[in-house]
């Protein structure tokens, strides 16, 4: 296995539960403000709204970098009865777009990494550079994770199907993506 894909392996499953441990972090924020909203028994804490948005900022952004990965983003199947290789031709441009907006995150991600890093938020006076940081982050895992998938595809485009793949998939108008 090259070392690419198995460091993109080792990386999207950090990610992975890392997505997990957000979805956990997630709860306890929301709880407490359902249950300050409605009960008298714990006091209204301010801190909480900032530190769920917070997570959902890091929620989208670890989503996205697995998306990328499984190819599980949103898609719109426009020529549903193409060849195989015509299909993995679509895939690569659709994945040189993906790459070209890894950039612009990584570019300007680092940018507004710069901004924020002295920063601290108004509530729960949390360093901003964690929240920040998720930008060029973001950007850079797609590159990784795009990078290894424009080479699978590209080997599609000049070989046909790789090893291991009896038939190709086929799309169907309407179906959408697998989610």
């Amino acid at each position: 296995m090259p070392v690419l894909k198995r460091l993109n392996a080792l990386l999207a499953r950090v990610l992975a539960a890392l997505l997990v441990l957000a979805v956990g972090v997630l709860v306890l924020p929301v709880s407490l403000q359902i249950f300050s909203r409605y009960t008298s028994l714990i006091p209204s804490y301010i801190w909480t709204e900032e530190m769920a948005r917070f997570c959902l900022v890091w929620l989208v952004m670890l989503g996205a970098m697995i998306g990328v990965r499984d190819g599980s983003h949103f898609e719109v199947d426009v020529w549903p009865r193409l060849s195989f290789r015509a299909n993995a031709l679509l895939s690569v441009v659709s994945m040189l777009f993906v790459l070209v907006f890894a950039l612009v995150f990584t570019w300007y991600g680092i940018k507004f990494l710069q901004f924020g890093w002295n920063q601290s938020s108004e509530l729960a006076d949390l360093p901003m550079g964690w929240i920040f940081v998720a930008w060029p982050l973001t950007g850079v895992t797609w590159l990784l994770f795009g990078w290894e998938r424009l080479q699978r595809d590209l080997r599609r485009v000049a070989n046909g199907p790789l090893p291991g793949e009896d038939k190709p998939i086929e799309r169907d108008l309407g179906k959408g993506s697998l989610i």
